[in-house]
């Protein structure tokens, strides 16, 4: 990752970074699916998959291992739900229109929402 932006992208999401951009800075994808977001779009999905990821971790050893769990997170607009086992699990995500703006709803399939977390967690913004 440079000052000058970041890229990444794997089976079924995609991330890019790039800080000249001032409006929409940060781009997520999915398959068949992008969006591009404002930097306090991207700053709150992170904060809130890291939010998500946690709970996660704070259970996953009470779990046996053909236990499922469904989590769930509002927080500034987003609604973010993780559905699956620690190991294994899908990533949906919504963003409430504020006034005047787009919102949009993904989703990423198990095994591609984690890889996406561990890159968007890494960005800074």
């Amino acid at each position: 990752m440079t000052a000058g932006g970041y890229s990444a992208e794997g089976d079924g999401w995609r991330l890019a970074w790039d800080p000249s951009k001032a409006a929409f800075p940060v781009l997520i994808g999915g398959v068949g699916w992008a969006v591009e977001l404002t930097q306090p779009e991207a700053s709150g999905l992170r904060d809130g998959l890291g939010s998500l990821l946690e709970q996660l971790g704070a259970i996953a050893d009470q779990l046996m291992a053909e236990e499922l769990i469904s989590l769930e997170l509002e927080r500034g607009g987003w609604w973010l739900g993780l559905d699956g086992n620690p190991e294994f699990w899908e990533l949906r995500c919504i963003l409430a229109p504020a006034p005047g703006l787009r919102g949009l709803e993904g989703g990423w399939a198990p095994g591609a929402g984690s890889e996406l977390a561990r890159a968007l967690i890494c960005l800074p913004l």
